[in-house]
């Protein structure tokens, strides 16, 4: 019953051109075209910067030429893949999927057919396949963005990859789902609580607005950044915690004992508890005027 669920979810998610337009092509289509239009802009001003004594040692290293390792730039782009961007983006048809059996009033028509947990779950399920694909378009975006630099360059490619970048590719990408995921588990939350679409889309927005600037507010209560309760109400920091430790080296380096197993269990609760909710205020619901 929940293939059956799952199958049904995906169907009407695949009619539904605006929601995938906006959650899957637009921000890979928009990061190419930015990061086409920087390369010529640079390409024009490469005498000027190269020139300038005051310009970032970055930005001359990359206009001096050299070759392009593209594993190195896949394994960059893994760990950019649940971006702000990307989040607000694929939000759209997770708040698409979780809210519009409220919005049309078609709640009524198919839990006779199936549970309330199979229903709610086939959702999460075909929002994963969502975030998944997005992912995989934004690696194909960078790809695109990096070939279209090395045009512009005049630069060599290359593609060096060893174990343990591949290790980090997968370690980014799997932690950027469940990032994704967390995130849009609180519109699955929001949905069912307000039956509202908008709601669905402007409660995460709010929420990470709040979390993004917690340090700034908990600072001067004299809660510091890698404090229990820092972490907790952050799962934001918590994925970039994370994401230090499987990048290593200088960046695992300088995490604070005890950090990794803060932001785990930040992204866990963060992730399971919105979930939890959801489910069992779905299960007590009313839909009959639904």
């Amino acid at each position: 019953m929940l293939v059956d669920a799952i199958r049904a979810e995906g169907f009407r998610l695949s009619r539904n051109r605006t929601a995938l337009f906006w959650s899957l092509a637009f921000v890979p289509i928009l990061s190419v075209a930015i990061g086409a239009l920087t390369s010529f802009v640079l390409k024009g001003s490469e005498t000027k910067i190269l020139g300038d004594e005051k310009m970032p040692e970055e930005l001359k290293a990359a206009l001096a030429g050299g070759t392009l390792d593209m594993a190195d730039a896949l394994v960059t782009a893994a760990g950019n893949l649940a971006n702000p961007l990307v989040l607000l983006f694929v939000l759209i048809g997770a708040a698409t999927l979780y809210a519009g059996d409220y919005r049309w009033e078609t709640w009524r028509l198919i839990t006779a057919r199936n549970s309330r947990i199979n229903l709610l779950l086939a959702k999460l399920a075909v929002v994963a396949v969502l975030a998944l694909t997005a992912m995989g378009f934004m690696l194909v975006a960078s790809v695109i963005e990096n070939l279209i630099k090395a045009a512009v360059f005049e630069r060599s490619l290359t593609f060096a990859l060893t174990g343990e970048m591949a290790g980090q590719f997968l370690g980014f990408a799997a932690l950027s789902g469940l990032r994704i995921l967390q995130f849009a588990m609180m519109g699955m939350l929001a949905a069912v609580v307000t039956r509202s679409l908008l709601a669905a889309l402007f409660v995460p927005l709010v929420f990470g607005i709040a979390q993004f600037f917690s340090p700034q507010m908990l600072g001067p209560m004299g809660v510091m950044p890698d404090a229990w309760l820092s972490v907790l109400v952050n799962p934001g920091a918590a994925t970039d915690a994370i994401q230090a430790a499987i990048a290593g080296g200088v960046r695992a380096a300088a995490l604070p004992d005890g950090l990794l197993l803060k932001a785990w269990v930040s992204l866990t609760l963060w992730t399971l508890v919105p979930l939890a909710g959801a489910l069992a205020w779905f299960r007590r619901q009313d839909l009959s005027k639904e």
